[in-house]
This record gives C-alpha cells, sequence and structure tokens, in this order.
C-alpha cells in the first residue's frame, strides 16, 4: 500500500564515524559525482518530496498449506520507552497440537520522528524472532514482515510468558511511538514447502525438533535420549556504538573512529564445557540508518533488516558427552570485540530430536580438530588511508550416537574467510569497504543406509563508498549481497538442493545542515531476490526512485 508521507529528519541515521546527521563534522569539502540523471516516468519526482512508497521486500512470502487454520494473537503493544510487553500464550483451540506449518507475522506502523530500533519476541524464553524497524515520517509508514517459525511448535504445545521488547525513546524529539500486532497461524493440512526450504530436515525422519530448550543459568540439560542437538543464535551487533559497524574496526595505529586491536574480523562462536564446539561467520547487517543515509532504505531494507536469521550449530557430536543428564555449560562469545566493549546480543535456543525408543542414548566425541585461527589487518598511511584484512579458521568435529536404529555418525566441517578493504581520508570525508564473508559448513550424518551430506556455502558481499563533497552534500553508493548455496547428496546422487542470491544496490544523495525542504535528496534503490531449487523458484526485482516504486517485476 502506498500512503502520503512526509520526510522524517533522517533520525537514526548514522555516519561510519558515529556522526548523527545533520551535525557539522570539520571536514574539508571534496567533489562528489552524482549520478547521472535518468529519464524517469513522469510520476517520479525529480527528488524525494512528501510522498514515498511503504516498506516492502523482494523476499518471498511463506508458503501455507491449503487447509484448517488457527490464529492466535501473540503480543500487542505500543512501544515508547525500553519497558517490555508482557503477555500469555494459549495454544489455539480446534486445532490440535501437531501442526504442519505454523506462520508468525507481524504488522508494525510508527509516525513521527524515531531512530530504527531493534526488538525481539520470546515465547516460554525462546527466542523466536528478531527483527529490526523502518524510519518513520511525520504521517506514518506501515510493514509487516512474516516468518515460518514450525520448529518452536514443542514451546506452542504449552500456554507460555509472552515477553517482547522494541527499545525505543519518545520525548519532544523522537516522536515515533512503534505501534506493532504479532500473530501465530497454525495450519493443520499437509506440510508445505517454501521455495529453498524443504518441508523435512535432510538426513533427519521429522521436521520439527521434539523439544526447544533455552539454556538456564548459561547451562544447558538435553534429554538423555536426545540423538540430534542443534543450537541456534541470533548474533546482531548493535545499540548504536562501533559495533553497529563492526567490519569498519581499524587497529591501532590508524587514525579511523572505531577502533579494535585486531581489525574488523568478528567470528560466533559456541562452547560446549569450554571446548570450542562451531564457530560461524556473524552476518553483516545494516539497518535502515545504516551508512549515513536511509533515503537507500525508506522502501527496500537491507537484506535480513526486518528478519534477522539465527546462526545455526549442530552439536550432534556432543551428544554423548550431553546426554548424562547434568547440566553442562554452554557460551557464546564474538571473536575480535575490544574488551569491556558492549554492542552485540547473542540469545540461544537448543532444538532437540529425540529416539522415542530410547530411555537413553549413548555417544562419543571422537574427532575434535580446530586450526589456529588467522588474522591479519595491516594499516597503511597516505592521502589515503587503507585497512588490509584476512582471517579465517576451521573446525572438525565428529562423534558418533547409539540408538535404537544403530549407530549414527555425524561429521560436522566448518570453514570460515573473511578479506576486507578499508579506504578513508582524514576526516572521514571518503569512507569505503569493499569485504566478503564465506562460511561453508558440511554436515555428513552416516548410519543406516548410504551416509547423507548436506553442504551450506554462504557468501555474503558488502562494497560501498560514502562521500562528503563541496556544499556539504553526502553520497552513498552501497551494493550488499547475501547468498546461499545448499546441496544434500547421499550415495553420490544429489538429492535436494537450494541456490539464493539476494541483492541490494543503492545510490542516494543529500544535503547536510539544512532545513529538511532544502536537502534536495535523490536515490534509487533495488533489490533482486532469487531462490531457486528442488522446491521451486522465486525472483522478484524491486526498484524505487526517489521513494517511488518504479519496478516490480516476477520471475520463474
Amino acid at each position: 500500500m502506498k500512503r502520503r508521507i512526509v520526510m522524517s529528519m533522517l533520525a537514526g541515521a548514522t555516519l561510519l564515524a558515529g556522526t548523527l546527521l545533520g551535525t557539522s563534522p570539520a571536514r574539508a569539502a571534496e567533489p562528489v559525482a552524482e549520478p547521472a540523471a535518468e529519464a524517469q516516468p513522469a510520476h517520479v519526482p525529480a527528488e524525494f518530496g512528501t510522498d514515498w512508497h511503504d516498506p516492502i521486500t523482494a523476499a518471498p512470502p511463506v508458503t501455507k498449506p491449503s487447509g484448517k487454520s488457527c490464529q492466535v494473537t501473540v503480543a500487542e503493544a505500543q512501544f515508547r520507552d525500553f519497558t517490555p510487553y508482557k503477555g500469555t500464550f494459549t495454544p489455539p483451540r480446534g486445532c490440535g497440537d501437531r501442526w504442519s506449518k505454523v506462520v508468525l507475522r507481524m504488522d508494525g506502523k510508527v509516525k513521527g520522528r524515531q531512530f530504527d530500533r531493534l526488538g525481539h519476541l520470546q515465547v516460554g524464553g525462546v527466542e523466536i524472532f528478531r527483527t529490526s524497524t523502518p524510519e518513520p515520517s511525520p504521517d506514518g509508514i506501515e510493514w509487516s514482515v512474516e516468518k515460518d517459525v514450525t520448529r518452536y511448535s514443542d514451546t506452542f504445545r504449552h500456554g507460555q510468558d509472552v515477553e517482547m521488547l522494541i527499545g525505543n525513546v519518545v520525548d519532544d524529539t523522537y516522536t515515533g511511538i512503534i505501534d506493532v500486532k504479532v500473530t501465530l497461524t497454525f495450519y493443520v493440512g499437509l506440510p508445505a514447502s517454501t521455495p529453498g526450504h524443504p518441508a523435512t530436515t535432510p538426513g533427519h525422519p521429522t521436521t520439527t525438533p521434539d523439544r526447544v530448550l533455552t539454556l538456564q543459568n548459561g547451562t544447558l540439560t538435553t534429554p538423555r535420549n536426545s540423538e540430534r542437538i542443534v543450537a541456534e543464535v541470533y548474533a546482531t551487533g548493535s545499540g548504536g556504538g562501533c559495533e553497529e559497524f563492526w567490519y569498519l574496526s581499524a587497529p591501532d595505529p590508524a587514525p579511523y573512529s572505531c577502533k579494535a586491536a585486531g581489525g574488523p574480523y568478528r567470528e560466533v562462536q559456541i562452547k560446549v564445557d569450554g571446548q570450542l564446539a562451531g564457530i560461524a561467520a556473524p552476518f553483516p547487517h545494516v539497518w535502515t540508518g545504516g551508512w549515513s543515509n536511509p533515503f537507500l532504505w525508506y522502501v527496500t531494507p537491507g537484506p535480513r533488516a526486518f528478519d534477522v536469521k539465527p546462526i545455526e550449530y549442530d552439536l550432534t557430536p556432543f551428544a554423548g558427552l550431553l546426554n548424562d543428564g547434568r547440566p553442562h555449560r554452554v557460551e557464546v562469545s564474538v571473536v575480535g570485540v575490544p574488551e569491556g566493549q558492549s554492542g552485540w546480543s547473542a540469545p540461544v535456543n537448543v532444538l532437540v530430536w529425540q529416539d522415542a525408543k530410547s530411555a537413553h542414548v549413548t555417544g562419543k566425541l571422537t574427532t575434535h580438530r580446530a586450526d589456529d585461527l588467522a588474522n591479519s589487518s595491516t594499516y597503511t598511511p597516505g592521502s589515503e588511508h587503507r585497512v588490509d584484512t584476512e582471517g579465517g579458521h576451521r573446525l572438525t568435529v565428529a562423534g558418533y550416537v547409539d540408538t535404537s536404529h544403530g549407530r549414527v555418525t555425524t561429521t560436522v566441517r566448518r570453514s570460515l574467510t573473511n578479506t576486507s578493504a578499508h579506504r578513508w581520508t582524514d576526516g572521514e570525508n571518503l569512507d569505503a569497504l569493499d569485504a566478503t564473508w564465506t562460511d561453508d559448513l558440511s554436515v555428513t550424518v552416516d548410519g543406516r543406509g548410504p551416509a547423507r551430506t548436506t553442504r551450506t556455502q554462504r557468501t555474503y558481499t558488502m562494497d560501498g563508498s560514502i562521500t562528503i563533497g563541496a556544499g556539504d552534500r553526502l553520497r552513498t553508493v552501497l551494493t550488499l549481497g547475501d547468498r546461499a548455496a545448499v546441496a544434500t547428496t547421499q550415495a553420490g546422487r544429489r538429492v535436494a538442493w537450494s541456490w539464493l542470491d539476494d541483492t541490494v544496490e543503492g545510490d542516494a544523495s543529500w544535503t547536510l545542515n539544512v532545513p529538511r525542504d532544502q536537502r534536495h535528496a535523490v536515490g534509487t534503490t533495488s533489490e533482486r531476490f532469487r531462490l531457486y531449487g528442488s522446491d521451486g523458484c522465486h525472483d522478484r526485482v524491486l526498484t524505487s526512485v526517489q521513494g517511488v516504486l518504479t519496478e516490480d517485476r516476477r520471475g520463474c
């Protein structure tokens, strides 16, 4: 839906150096090449005005099964401060307690002036949703997000406490109250697959976990008959400080406003009883005030901004240790964060599949091989300062469980890399980054029948620059990429696959330190979301110019 709205003061947009938009940093003027003017449809204004499209993404909607469904409202709140909404959840009546799919939907609206905010929703202590908000306008915007939350079905079978928080500040300056409603819809029909996300879990006979657990005082106690264990971590660097832009951190003696001794390399690690159990590359989120230019994000947010995906760690090789009925210490940490510096949130859920025919599943960790973490961040001085970073890490763990259907061995191999080139000038009038992260995960399950391997190759990219030139003209040019190739093979044959490429490109300019009606903002943002695989196809392109949606094209 398109709504008539008035431009906000760009609250929440932050320079990569940490300076709020609208302030006047002491910087020498440099020429900034504006994008060449192109002929636009008659309904596209020459610059941003007081009317633009509500936030929209090109991601596929969650596919719903046909047949009976029941809906439950989980939370309905207006967030004015950092007081969480607290309520209760009651399972739906008339739809049983075994569902083919459970879909979360959040509808939001906000008007006035406000920062982008990070929020979460917990049911029974289990984090089922993490999100960020778009920046509003005085007249208001509306948006919605859907998420498949079937994996949390165990939590939904019982009455639970609910807590939701989108931390906010409302005062005479920042007037936007964030109004949201969250529902869960429970489907009783046959399972339906979203393209690229099969209805069954490769390598395991059931779709959803039998149990969903949370840590208790930093410890985990699993059922003694657990045969598969997966931890998920909703890791986000945020909070408005330097860790919101962790990928730009510079080591000493580089003269940059955000410092970290080891540079920008970050890695999210999970340990079991002090032993490294999993590694992962964090996703480089860009929120809707990011890279100094909300004009990039008013219509189309960056990848995952509205639906933060958890990192998954297969802990099944540790099942033999965890299944002894005792609590075990589980810790999540982020490598590279300066000591004593806050800014990361990393709540943990643990998904467990049980062997219904065994009272106690025994096993053993048989392989644990961690290479030394490599991290080189080199500063080169000059008229254009530069930090070049190369980092990486490898981990292999393997173990077996003796189940009622035989011995099953799980081998997990994970390899991470990060390369980046960060360039800036004195005063940070130019601030540019070209970075790539890879996260290559292979899980092999070998038990009764041929071994089955699922390999997931993730690549995240960020290539952009901010320049501030003559007349305080700021320009941001940025391309973000979120890519994943997943293939499951058995007996030398590919049995399932998917390929995802979500790319967002933007180019926007506006004038600093002037009233809103003199900013002369222009900007074009495009998103192409492609998801192909054995379960279907989705291909959608969105383009907006000066806030007007000029293209909405679907392929497949």
